[in-house]
């Protein structure tokens, strides 16, 4: 018989996803996230139809499924301009897996910035190079400066195939879960 233990996280129930009304498991960092996109919504300016929640990329390296979930990605003119993850703690153990799924999510081209939150503090990050473009959380852009960045920050030509494949290894390991239990985390 098989012992399942209870998860971590502190579940209050549901609630409704701000951009789309799907019905999620009530969390303190999915509150967090939906804040997020409120705030892009109401303060910064964008269209509901112009940012995409939970996209996500699936790898498995030496038997190690991950899901990596991007939390919004945001287009602009039609074109993905960045994407921004959000977690506890601290930004600069965040930027190297937001780096890489900027690099591989769209497979036409690498989305060209990439923003690190933790709700309270913020990273603009060019893509490409790596770069801390602004910090704090009026380093999201918005709106009005998105249409001026995606003239700036030209998404480049997508990564050579042993480039994505490192890129891949890379959100691989960053993106891992592994809870206080000792298992794989569902909540992340």
């Amino acid at each position: 018989m098989k012992h399942t233990i209870p998860s971590h996280h502190l579940v209050y129930g549901t609630l409704k996803d701000f951009l789309n009304g799907e019905e999620l498991p009530d969390t303190d960092d999915e509150r967090f996230r939906q804040q997020l996109a409120q705030m892009l919504v109401e303060e910064k300016g964008y269209a509901v139809n112009e940012l995409e929640p939970r996209l996500f990329i699936e790898t498995t390296f030496n038997k190690i499924f991950v899901r990596s979930v991007i939390d919004l990605t945001v287009s602009v003119a039609d074109k993905r301009l960045f994407v921004l993850r959000y977690g506890p703690g601290s930004l600069v153990t965040r930027e190297k897996s937001a780096l890489a799924a900027a690099r591989v999510l769209d497979p036409d081209y690498c989305i060209p910035l990439s923003i690190v939150t933790n709700g309270r503090d913020a990273e603009l990050l060019e893509t490409c190079s790596g770069k801390v473009l602004a910090t704090g959380m009026e380093a999201i852009p918005d709106r009005q400066e998105a249409g001026k960045l995606i003239e700036q920050y030209h998404c480049s030509p997508p990564v050579d195939p042993a480039e994505r494949e490192r890129t891949l290894r890379v959100l691989n390991v960053f993106d891992l879960q592994v809870c206080c239990r000792g298992d794989s985390c569902g909540l992340g």
